[in-house]
């Protein structure tokens, strides 16, 4: 009986019409290629059976093979260097006494809308599922602010690493994604001014020096000092979000256009706008706080005097911290999410001190954060308050500059913790590697072996000097009638006969630090 292929069983698959004959659908793939059709004539009916071939043979071919814009997969070796990141962020936040928490990616509409300003629009909303309008998270401050206040939490010091998901043009060369991790800190609970507030400033210049990524500088302002300045230059109480906005934009583009957005865009008077441009290109020091405390104008609206004082105190706290030299009070930050209320920072990168990339990586803030007291009581149904303060420090951004210096110095990063590989030099000998590296797991050491019956020795240390494994457990015949373990240093090519009782204690000696 002939059997037919899945071409034959694709014309099943075709709707009422003509079709090719039985003999042409029963050749191969090959001759059906040549027979039909003929030269020129690719028509409806050819690309109708090549989907129908396609879906016989088990599904639709894919056509474009990558990942969604602002996305990417990590390799092994990207996937390292992410974790050795994440990793000291996340020792730093252990370090200061965090503990770890985590929500859902999938937030309630109404939780994360209203909260971020102009920024709303990039949020990821969903489809209608089951009667609830849902998004993915923007953040990773909303969610928890959301976790206080749903389990009636007044008092914690917490850490989160977690993706967030943004519906931004991409800007990858720049570490800017739509799929992306961010690491947060935070304090929550009823404090003393400025001492939680001095420690996310600490903990945020112990992690990028820890880094050592260059030199940086982290801006400090205060939404009170800047509603303030709104106040004092005449802008309505119901513009200074929208302004502040665009104030938020001056560290991209000139005054120019920030005062051009205010006046075109904001409604804000020619007048106005002039004026707030006198105050928000400040930058300095205790020296510039001790000034504007003595400004005619700003020392008289009550907003701008509270956060001028507890600014001046932050600054004495940073002094005691050691860290002045990076912090800079700078009048244009302005951070445009809606919910912060007080001190507000954000972290830049100033150039790269590495002598193997000759241009600076443009990558923007590195991490940026501030103080939200009114957030919690906006899910809360009495609208009890938890002051909250915290840094969310931007994992991708950190990463594609040490992605380009690894890249650039061609340095290989190893993608496993492999110690020891478990090899043998002749034939037949793969029960004595399984039953040697099964004792090596039970004693909590990282072995790997080859999976080969027989593979040759010289393949083995190869794959050692490859991946980086620092050791090689070898069992020959003569080692098993001596009852050792030749054990290699691969770095050295040095190996010494163990004897096999004292092996896992010899491994774990020079696996000490």
């Amino acid at each position: 009986m002939l059997r037919l292929g899945p071409i034959a069983a694709a014309a099943r698959r075709l709707p009422a019409g003509p079709r090719p004959g039985p003999l042409c659908l029963a050749g191969s793939r090959g001759s059906f290629a040549r027979s039909w059709p003929p030269a020129g004539d690719r028509g409806p009916l050819f690309r109708q059976v090549r989907a129908a071939a396609a879906a016989a043979a088990g599904g639709e071919r894919v056509r474009v093979l990558k990942t969604p814009k602002g996305t990417r997969d990590h390799p092994p070796a990207q996937t390292a260097l992410r974790d050795r990141l994440l990793s000291a962020v996340v020792s730093c936040f252990k370090r200061h006494g965090a503990a770890a928490i985590d929500t859902p990616v999938l937030e309630l509409r109404e939780t994360l809308m209203g909260k971020y300003g102009e920024d709303t629009k990039l949020i990821y909303e969903l489809q209608d599922q089951g009667g609830e309008l849902l998004a993915l998270r923007y953040d990773l401050t909303v969610p928890f602010a959301r976790y206080l206040a749903m389990n009636k939490v007044t008092n914690m010091k917490r850490y989160h690493v977690a993706k967030v998901y943004r519906r931004d043009n991409p800007a990858t060369t720049r570490g800017r994604y739509r799929e992306f991790y961010q690491c947060d800190f935070d304090i929550a609970g009823q404090f003393d001014p400025m001492i939680p507030d001095a420690e996310c400033l600490k903990i945020l210049h112990e992690i990028l020096s820890d880094l050592q990524l260059g030199d940086f500088i982290i801006k400090v302002n205060d939404r009170r000092i800047l509603n303030g300045v709104f106040a004092v230059c005449g802008v309505p109480e119901s513009k200074f979000i929208p302004a502040c906005s665009t104030v938020d934009k001056l560290d991209k583009v000139p005054w120019e256009e920030v005062r051009s957005e205010m006046v075109g865009e904001k409604g804000l008077s020619p007048e106005a706008a002039d004026r707030i441009g006198e105050y928000v290109q400040l930058h300095g020091g205790l020296d510039l706080v001790e000034r504007l405390l003595q400004d005619p104008k700003l020392s008289q609206n009550k907003l701008a005097k509270e956060g001028l004082g507890d600014m001046k105190l932050l600054f004495e706290y940073l002094t005691l911290f050691g860290i002045t030299e990076k912090i800079s009070f700078d009048l244009s930050l302005a951070r445009g999410l809606d919910y912060y209320t007080g001190v507000i920072f954000e972290a830049v990168l100033l150039h790269q001190e590495n002598e193997h990339v000759e241009e600076a990586v443009s990558v923007g803030s590195v991490a940026g954060g501030g103080r939200y007291d009114g957030l919690v009581g906006m899910f809360d149904p009495k609208g009890r308050k938890v002051p909250c303060v915290g840094v969310s420090i931007g994992i991708e951004r950190i990463f594609s500059i040490l992605e380009q210096r690894l890249e650039a110095s061609g340095e290989k990063l190893r993608t496993t913790e492999t110690q020891v590989l478990v090899a043998t030099p002749q034939k037949h000998l793969l029960p004595v590697r399984l039953k040697l590296i099964s004792e090596l797991w039970d004693a909590g050491i990282k072995a790997e072996m080859l999976y080969k019956k027989d593979p040759k020795l010289l393949k083995q240390l190869q794959y050692c000097e490859d991946t980086g494994i620092p050791l090689a457990a070898i069992v020959g015949e003569q080692e098993l009638a001596d009852g050792v373990v030749k054990l290699r240093d691969v770095a050295t090519r040095e190996q010494v006969d163990i004897p096999r009782e004292k092996l896992i204690d010899e491994i774990r000696r020079r696996l000490e630090p």
